[in-house]
């Protein structure tokens, strides 16, 4: 069992993205960034430690890798991005907290169309069945190849 969940993660990254939109003026994560943002954190977290980041599935929908559960709570700002002023405090162990940081950093800078894009070419999504459940182990192995040393 994940020591997660990826709600908890997804509340992480909006409040990290805060923290950097006030210092750089960077802007809100809307549902499908963050979407994105939870397929690559699950994926950096699987081929470092291997062990999932969170239990809740990636499914393959028509614009990428969704956390169904986490979507249904956000679907309402469509493609605005996501209030973050009222976000509750989500403990994250430091080690943990130095992955999403790096996931961060390296996807963060994309737009969320921009990551819909990447995830598209990428293995996991792409050899799985629309609306189907990406498997966990095909998304260790492309991250191991393709993004961990």
């Amino acid at each position: 069992m994940a020591k997660y969940s990826a709600k908890e993660i997804a509340i992480w990254f909006l409040r990290e993205n805060r923290i950097i939109k006030d210092d750089f003026d960077a802007d809100s994560i809307s549902n499908l960034k963050l979407q994105k943002l939870l397929y690559y954190a699950q994926g950096c977290y699987l081929a470092i430690t291997n062990e999932p980041l969170f239990d809740e599935d990636l499914l393959a929908w028509k614009h990428g890798p969704v956390v169904n559960e986490v979507y249904q709570i956000y679907k309402k700002y469509g493609s605005e991005g996501i209030p973050d002023n009222q976000l509750e405090h989500v403990n994250i162990d430091p080690q943990t907290t130095g992955i999403l940081k790096q996931v961060y950093s390296a996807f963060g800078q994309y737009s969320a169309w921009g990551l819909r894009n990447m995830t598209h070419g990428e293995m996991p999504w792409n050899s799985t069945n629309l609306n189907d459940v990406i498997s966990l182990s095909k998304i260790k192995e492309y991250f191991k190849e393709n993004y961990i040393e």
